[in-house]
Parts: structure tokens; sequence; C-alpha cells
């Protein structure tokens, strides 16, 4: 039987949503999620714990544990690696190449994934036009 190869996936915060609460992933992507998971190599940038508690707290999602606890369960996952925001991922942030959109989390977001030379896995359409003009890798889930 042939080894799956590893990617390094950093995992969009919607793409994380999605994947906690049961919805909308391929068989494809899970799988690519859960052999990353095993290998370590799956990452989830700390602004996207904020996203999803302003997502919560506007009511814009309900989830099913106050928001604390879901988070620190949701990022107790084996294999996913909660990423802080580091000097060299803000700095990149700033200044990412070509023009990016202005929304501080995806900036963020798509810094985490060139500092770790990863995927990011998103269904963001600006993200994904972006990662087309190759300053990113992107999978759209």
């Amino acid at each position: 039987m042939r080894k799956q190869k590893t990617t390094r996936i950093v995992l969009d915060t919607h793409t994380f949503l999605w994947l906690m609460l049961g919805k909308e992933l391929s068989q494809k992507i899970q799988s690519l999620i859960e052999t990353s998971a095993q290998n370590k190599e799956l990452y989830l940038s700390a602004i996207s714990l904020w996203e999803i508690a302003m997502l919560e707290n506007k009511g814009r999602i309900i989830l099913s544990e106050p928001c604390l606890l879901w988070l620190q369960q949701a990022t107790s996952i084996p294999g996913l690696n909660l990423v802080p925001l580091s000097a060299e991922i803000s700095v990149d942030s700033v200044n990412l190449p070509k023009s990016f959109h202005g929304d501080p989390a995806d900036r963020i977001i798509v810094a985490t994934a060139r500092q770790f030379n990863a995927v990011l896995f998103t269904r963001d359409k600006k993200i994904l036009s972006y990662a087309k003009e190759g300053y990113v890798e992107s999978v759209e889930i």
C-alpha cells in the first residue's frame, strides 16, 4: 500500500469551522486534512479564533458550547498546530506582493501559509484569485 504524500495545510477560518461542524467538505479534502494532521502538518492561524469568536458574538454562527470552551476543544484535535502571530507573519501580512485586499484576518492567514510554505484550504474567492497569481498556494474546498 502506497503512503499518501504529506502536505502542509493551513486552514482558512471557514474551512476549520466546516471541518469541526462536519459540513461541506469533500471526502478528498477531508482525507488530505486527516493525512496532514496525522503527520502534524496541519496549521490554523490564531486569528481564526478571533474570527470565530466575532462570528459567534454577532450571531452569525451558533456553537454547541460557550465560545471559549468550543475553541479550546476544537483546537485540541490531534495534529493541529495553532500558529501564533509572529513578527515574520505580521511583517509579511502588511507587505504581501502585488495587491491583496485589506481584510487583516485574510492577510494574516495568507501570510501564515506563505511562512509555512503550506497550501491554504479555502473557498474565499479573493484568496483563490491571489493564489492564481502565484503568491500563495491554495486549494479550493
